[in-house]
C-alpha cells in the first residue's frame, strides 16, 4: 500500500526540485574582470607610444641614460650596441661611459690593448670575446671606411660582429634614418600588444616594418625598451603602474602586479 502523501512531504519535495543557483549567480556582482582590450593593431599604436613618449621622461630607465652618453654619436652607439649584447641593462649603462672615458674614436679605441678594453668593460657578458669584437671593428673602419662608420645597413652588418639590431639601432639613433631595431624588449612588448605575432627579434623586425606606420620607426625602440626596463618585465609586468595598461591587451601575460 502506497502510502498517503501530506502537505508537508509535497513542500519537502518542491524544495529539493528547486534548481540549485548556478556559479554565475553565486558570484558577487560587480567583480567580474573586465574584458581586455583588442589588439594594438599599426592604426592605434600611435596613441600607446604618445602616451609613452610623454611618460618614459619620468622613468630613470638605463637606455636613456645610455643614450644620453652616446649623444647621438655613431660611433660611440655602435660601441655601446656591441657591449649590450646579452649583457643586462644596467651593467651596460656603467661600463660603456666608463670605456667612453678613455676612447672615444676608433683611432684611440686601438691604442688601447684588448687586455686594457676587457677592464674597462667588465662585468658585461662575454667581455673577453667583445673586447676582440670591439678591437676588429675599430680596425675595419679605419681600413675601409676611412675611420667613420657607415650610415648604410647593409655595409654595418659586412663588419664583423654587427647584426641587424646593432646596425638599425645605429642608422635609427645616430643617423635619424629609417630603421627598426628590435631587441628582446620590444620583440617581447610587440608581441604583447600583438603588433606582431613572432617567435623571433629578427621576424619582429619584418613585422613590424609591415605594420608600423614609418614615422614611428625612429622612436618604438628607445620608448618600448624603457617601458621594458622599467615596467614591462619579461615576468610579472608592473601593469597596475603601466601608463598604456588601458590599451594593451597583455597576450601571453599569465602573472602580473
Amino acid at each position: 500500500m502506497v502510502p498517503e502523501t501530506t502537505a508537508a512531504d509535497e513542500v519537502r519535495a518542491r524544495s529539493h526540485a528547486r534548481p540549485s543557483k548556478s556559479v554565475d549567480d553565486a558570484r558577487p556582482k560587480g567583480r567580474e574582470t573586465p574584458p581586455r582590450p583588442n589588439p594594438i593593431d599599426g592604426a592605434a599604436v600611435g596613441r600607446a607610444l604618445r602616451i609613452l613618449r610623454r611618460e618614459a621622461r619620468n622613468w630613470n630607465a638605463p637606455v636613456l641614460t645610455l643614450m644620453a652618453a652616446e649623444k647621438h654619436d655613431p660611433f660611440l652607439t655602435l660601441i655601446g650596441c656591441i657591449l649590450s649584447l646579452r649583457t643586462k641593462d644596467e651593467t651596460t649603462a656603467v661600463a660603456a661611459p666608463r670605456l667612453f672615458e678613455r676612447a672615444r674614436t676608433p683611432r684611440a679605441m686601438l691604442e688601447l690593448t684588448a687586455a686594457e678594453i676587457e677592464r674597462l668593460i667588465f662585468p658585461v657578458g662575454f667581455y673577453r670575446t667583445k673586447a676582440r669584437v670591439i678591437h676588429g671593428v675599430c680596425r675595419d673602419l679605419l681600413d675601409r671606411f676611412d675611420g667613420r662608420v657607415p650610415d648604410d645597413l647593409d655595409a654595418l652588418i659586412t663588419l664583423k660582429g654587427v647584426g641587424r639590431k646593432t646596425a638599425n639601432l645605429v642608422i635609427t639613433e645616430s643617423f635619424r634614418k629609417p630603421g627598426i631595431c628590435v631587441d628582446t624588449h620590444v620583440h617581447r612588448i610587440s608581441n604583447r600588444w600583438g603588433l606582431a605575432r613572432t617567435k623571433t627579434p629578427d621576424h619582429t623586425e619584418q613585422a613590424l616594418r609591415k605594420v608600423l606606420p614609418r614615422r614611428y620607426w625612429l622612436e618604438i625602440n628607445p620608448l618600448l625598451v624603457a617601458l621594458g626596463q622599467t615596467i614591462c618585465h619579461p615576468t610579472s609586468p608592473r601593469c597596475s603602474q603601466c601608463p598604456v595598461a588601458h590599451l594593451c591587451p597583455r597576450l601571453g601575460v599569465t602573472r602580473s602586479r
